[in-house]
């Protein structure tokens, strides 16, 4: 355990994205639960597009124009929501096991690093929001090679800034896609199906199926 280098996914691992809609419901209306789906898939459906294109457009900005998406779909929002949604999402509420499990790893000699589609800006918010500064080693956005998860480029940033084999990480993530990528690329990716999502990508299988990340101090 000391020593291990634990690498996290951010958004829906460590921070819940649809926490931004559930502190205004109000402003939202009955649709909020569809709005925040649909803002999710366009950000991450926005991402891969970009990526695949070779049109890299930064998560934030991708974050915005999924939002406006969503809103057109559910009937519009006030510009007051729109402005209290995209300032609830640089500051989401984190899962929470985030916290103790980062310091039980910390206080074991661990290593935790990020790694996310998030820029830079976004991460440090998000990071400083949560209260995890002090726990976490390094937060790394994909910003840096101008793709997007689950691209391998994005994943190889931490095998050059760590010096170390894909097979020594231990990557953590919520959303099966990435766990796919990981996988792919020679993590031993650990999939936080915090959701009972059903398995998917079956011949990229994770390493292992956990239901939170407090799950990790028993591995």
């Amino acid at each position: 355990m000391a020593g291990q280098l634990y690498v996290f996914d951010a958004y829906g691992t460590l921070f819940d994205v649809h926490s931004a809609v559930g502190r205004h419901r109000d402003l939202v209306g009955p649709q909020a639960d569809r709005l925040s789906e649909i803002w999710r898939a366009k950000q991450l459906e926005y991402a891969w597009i970009r990526t695949l294109s070779g049109a890299h457009r930064g998560f934030w900005k991708l974050t915005q124009e999924s939002l406006d998406y969503a809103a057109a779909m559910c009937g519009g929002i006030s510009a007051e929501a729109r402005a209290a949604l995209l300032s609830a999402y640089e500051t989401l509420d984190a899962y929470p096991d985030v916290k103790p499990t980062l310091q039980a790893l910390k206080a074991r000699g661990a290593r935790c690093v990020l790694l996310s589609n998030g820029t830079p800006p976004m991460l440090s918010k998000a990071i400083k929001s949560a209260d995890v500064a002090d726990l976490l080693d390094e937060s790394i956005s994909v910003e840096a090679v101008g793709v997007y998860k689950t691209h391998p480029r994005a994943y190889e940033l931490v095998e050059k800034r760590y010096g170390v084999k894909p097979k020594e990480v231990v990557f953590l993530s919520s959303n099966r896609w990435d766990i796919a990528g990981a996988t792919k690329f020679g993590f031993r990716a650990i999939w936080v199906n915090r959701t009972d999502a059903p398995e998917e990508y079956s011949e990229l299988a994770p390493a292992a199926v956990v239901k939170g990340l407090a799950a990790l101090l028993d591995m």
